[in-house]
């Protein structure tokens, strides 16, 4: 007899974790998924930590109620700021985006030294800063508020966009960084504007996606944790994927494509009450 496919839930403030979601797809399409997005209260960046880890904790809850048997926490600010009482008030294993991220800039940093952008909350709470110190690497942080907004509005190669980053990275890798040698996306929409960001940064700058990070970190999660065999699981293709949506279900269905390379289909709407 075949069991359940193992199921992953991902929770995002938004849009932005829909691009970690593709990258689980790519490397774990054994799983089905489940993902909650909070659009009815974005952006996190500017609410307070009490508040960040009650709504974040509140979405873990609801995805273990729909069978997840893992999270990932997709969101920077929610990672930043309330991973510990989500993994605290969690009963399943729970993956943030920090520490895979900055696993991977400090190790293929050569010089030791990495340029984060992120969100103004997330570079608020020097999350990256920390991790990267932990893994002997010194970190500039760089807010880069607008980059949010051009992405939603779908600016991804509009001359706009190119010349905002163009000011952003050279405040970034200016007054003794310019030999910096990484580039850390901090945040869930970068990935979207990546190619602007490899054209404007220094020719010598690799670009390290904390949403790649973390599909490898879980990946070998899932390798450590008896989630249920693939081989044994139903005999279906494609995952299925579950949307849940706190806003309107038709601007997720509208913005989610751009974000997931994928249509967005099964989009529901829930209120998850203060």
């Amino acid at each position: 007899m075949t069991t359940r496919r193992s199921c992953i839930g991902v929770f995002d403030s938004g849009f932005g974790g829909l691009t970690v979601l593709k990258a689980l797809l790519r490397l774990i399409p054994h799983a089905d998924y489940v993902y909650f997005g909070d659009t009815a209260r974005l952006p996190y960046g500017s609410k307070s930590v009490d508040t960040v880890a009650k709504y974040a904790v509140g979405a873990a809850h609801y995805l273990e109620q729909h069978r997840a048997q893992m999270l990932v926490i997709a969101c920077n600010t929610a990672t930043a700021l309330a991973l510990d009482q989500i993994t605290q008030a969690a009963h399943v294993p729970v993956v943030g985006v920090v520490d895979p991220g900055a696993d991977r800039a400090a190790g293929t940093s050569e010089k030791k030294k990495v340029v984060v952008i992120g969100t103004e909350a997330t570079v608020s709470s020097h999350a990256y800063l920390k991790a990267l110190e932990a893994r002997g690497a010194h970190a500039r942080e760089k807010a880069c508020p607008l980059f949010v907004p051009l992405v939603e509005e779908g600016w991804i190669e509009h001359p706009v966009t190119e010349q905002v980053a163009r000011i952003y990275l050279k405040e970034a890798f200016a007054d003794g960084f310019d030999n910096a040698d990484v580039l850390l996306l901090g945040c869930t929409h970068y990935p979207l504007i990546k190619p602007v960001l490899q054209r404007v940064a220094p020719a010598h700058v690799s670009i390290v996606d904390s949403a790649d990070a973390t599909a490898d970190a879980v990946g070998r999660l899932v390798r450590r944790i008896p989630l249920p065999d693939p081989s044994q699981s139903e005999r279906r293709k494609l995952p299925r994927i579950t949307f849940f949506a706190t806003d309107s279900v038709e601007k997720f269905r509208r913005l989610g494509p751009q974000f997931l390379g994928l249509p967005v289909e099964d989009v529901q709407h829930v209120d998850l009450k203060e």
